[in-house]
């Protein structure tokens, strides 16, 4: 009988996997970072997050990994729970910015499209 109830509860979702965006892959990640509460979640930094799971795993992650680590720690913050790709803006801004300030010199595309760094 244990050993039923062990297989029932091994499938309910947790609290980490019942945000938005928080799938297999993610929660895994979380368990990598040390990460077992929507609590410790909301004290985290996207930068850091993705930092360390790129040491971890020793393995270059999607920039929208970034973006998922954001919006799940929004959430937990706030109890919004966004779409990863909202933070897509903010991730790219913050790369925008960073460029700006570092001196890289950037060219507009004729086609509209946004600057490319190091473009001459």
């Amino acid at each position: 009988m244990k050993s039923v109830r062990r297989k029932v509860a091994a499938k309910l979702p947790d609290e980490l996997s019942k945000l938005r965006n928080i799938g297999k892959a993610m929660r895994r990640d979380f368990d990598l970072l040390g990460i077992d509460s929507v609590k410790q979640l909301a004290k985290c930094d996207p930068d850091k997050l993705y930092a360390r799971i790129q040491t971890l795993t020793g393995t270059r992650h999607d920039p929208c990994v970034w973006d998922t680590y954001a919006a799940a720690i929004h959430q937990a913050k706030t109890g919004e729970a966004l779409a990863w790709w909202e933070f897509t803006k903010v991730r790219k801004e913050r790369a925008s910015d960073s460029l700006s300030r570092s001196g890289a010199r950037v060219k507009v595309k004729p086609s509209g499209r946004k600057p490319v760094a190091g473009s001459q």
